[in-house]
């Protein structure tokens, strides 16, 4: 079977194939489009669709529009209901209704040839609910599932078990009761863009006390039933609203850390629910925006009665589009296939990315080994713009797309922030290889997705202080040299130079683009950051070769 997955109503449009129920390929439309998330979540983007990424999908696996068996759509307008029912207050919300419901005629328009009758509409969370749960390393063994997020048709979260590859609902919260609708509007408070930069609001919240807590715990709680429900919150009241740029305040720290101390608790009441409702399931399994909250999943895997915790790493909106077509083709017959990598956008041969090199006429090297090559220049105290394989699906640099630096300096962090143009609150994430992460981290291991923080032991604060956020934790990213090698070959050189198996990982764009995602894109981003070198597939370009320095 093959099934082409299309996220397109909300944000982060992307398009994912599934093949026998093997993802083989899986993008979002921002790498295509150059469009952070590709679009604003706004009833009247709702008809724009992933065009660019669907069309890569099919001519990457040589599948043409008549091949397809079927296109998911992950939104289902049949089960929208009227908004003021809902609590929900937008006057434009029916027009995204009207667009979804048109999605075979558009889509058939993107992809001539397409019969429309072939598009199938899964509802939102259940295209969550299948990224996860159909996606995991044990894919459709039994397995609990929670899904929380901004929105779908009427709910904001379902919880749920896999069964033989079958999902079975157990709880859905309707709106307006919402969490993720809830941290969309204090990161909107906090003078940050909603549906963008929320990360930046768990960022901050480390910096901050939990002094609100107890309020909170008034206006925002759980049900007996598996359920929650979220009061109106007077956030002016509790911190003045910052504008864009404005003045970061100990007060909305403060705020940031209370909202999000709150959050967690709420989670790891709704997790030990699903638990018991479940039957006692080993493995849970997350997805939806909500399940982006490092901070929050670390809690539930450390504090939680599961097993382990696994994280589908496009958790937000666009891997709905993976859900959406896992799902379809489950339903179709097709067993599901375990995830085994998020690696799975563009990519380019050595031929191809030799001939970009040419054609920007950019002197290069080609040595024995780019990874030592690159250990040499971090080692150095050198910034390496690291640019290899297929891009990553989802929101974080995996060691194909990022920008490396040496996690020993106490210089690092404020360096690589104003070499991305981020805020200086910002945290920076470390890699290491898998068999040497319990020396230094504490918490939930292997972590290949960096979708949890990590507890850094005492003895090795001072030595990585670049990883080693505000808080004493770190988002990190264990590396596997069955499925990374040459990461782990980077990282093992770099240990041999320097003492210390860890590397600084971020990912290789600027503040407000998407992630380098083309060779060009990489040549353009380092002829114009301070960057000592281009590691582009086993190619390496010197700062020092273009005639310019630091």
């Amino acid at each position: 079977m093959r099934v082409l997955g299309i996220n397109a109503i909300f944000h982060d449009p992307a398009a994912a194939l599934v093949v026998d129920g093997r993802v083989v390929a899986a993008a979002e439309e921002e790498r295509f489009s150059r469009r952070k998330h590709g679009k604003r979540p706004v009833p009247f983007s709702a008809w724009e669709l992933p065009e660019l990424s669907a069309a890569w999908c099919l001519a990457s696996a040589g599948v043409g529009v008549d091949d397809l068996d079927a296109v998911a759509y992950s939104f289902d307008p049949a089960l929208c209901r009227d908004p003021e029912s809902l609590g929900i207050s937008d006057p434009w919300d029916w027009l995204r209704v009207e667009y979804a419901s048109r999605a075979p005629q558009f889509l058939a328009a993107a992809l001539p040839g397409l019969d429309p009758a072939k598009v199938r509409f899964v509802p939102h969370h259940v295209a969550h609910a299948a990224s996860a749960g159909l996606a995991a390393p044990d894919a459709g063994d039994d397995s609990a599932v929670l899904v929380l997020d901004g929105r779908g048709e009427v709910a904001s979260h379902l919880a749920g078990r896999y069964e033989d590859g079958h999902l079975r609902s157990l709880r859905t919260q309707e709106l307006p009761h919402s969490l993720g609708l809830l941290y969309e509007d204090l990161t909107r408070h906090l003078g940050f863009l909603h549906s963008s930069d929320e990360y930046k609001v768990m960022a901050l919240a480390s910096y901050g006390r939990p002094r609100h807590l107890g309020l909170l715990r008034d206006l925002l709680r759980t049900t007996d039933d598996g359920g929650f429900t979220v009061e109106r919150i007077d956030w002016a009241s509790l911190a003045k609203a910052r504008e864009p740029d404005g003045e970061m305040t100990d007060d909305h720290a403060d705020l940031a850390a209370s909202v999000q101390a709150r959050l967690e608790e709420v989670i790891l009441d709704l997790a030990r629910w699903l638990y018991d409702a479940s039957g006692g399931a080993s493995t849970l399994a997350m997805a939806g925006g909500v399940a982006l909250n490092c901070v929050a999943n670390a809690r539930i895997a450390a504090e939680g009665p599961y097993r382990r915790v696994w994280v589908q790493p496009a958790a937000g909106d666009s891997g709905t589009a993976l859900g959406a077509a896992l799902h379809v083709a489950r339903d179709l017959g097709d067993p599901s296939v375990p995830m085994a990598g998020a690696d799975l956008g563009r990519g380019w041969s050595d031929e191809e990315l030799e001939a970009e090199l040419r054609r920007a006429a950019l002197p290069y090297t080609r040595p024995a080994s780019i990874a030592a090559e690159a250990a040499r220049v971090l080692a150095g105290n050198g910034i390496a713009a690291w640019y290899q394989g297929r891009s990553e699906y989802g929101p974080r640099a995996l060691g194909h797309r990022s920008l490396l630096a040496h996690p020993g300096d106490p210089a690092t962090t404020a360096r690589m922030n104003d070499v991305k143009g981020r805020e200086q609150f910002r945290p920076i994430a470390p890699m290491v290889r898998a068999e040497r992460a319990a020396e230094i981290f504490e918490g939930q291991l292997p972590s290949p997705y960096m979708l949890f923080v990590h507890q850094v032991k005492p003895e090795w604060r001072d030595r990585i202080p670049a990883v080693t956020h505000v808080d004493g934790t770190a988002r990190v990213q264990t590396v596997s040299s069955d499925t990374e090698p040459l990461v782990a070959e980077l990282l093992a050189e770099f240990e041999r130079l320097t003492g210390l198996p860890v590397v600084v990982n971020t990912s290789l764009n600027t503040a407000g683009r998407p992630m380098v995602d083309t060779p060009r894109e990489a040549m353009e981003l380092f002829g114009s950051a301070p960057v000592e070198l281009l590691a582009l597939g086993p190619f390496a370009v010197r700062r020092g070769a273009l005639g310019g320095g630091r």
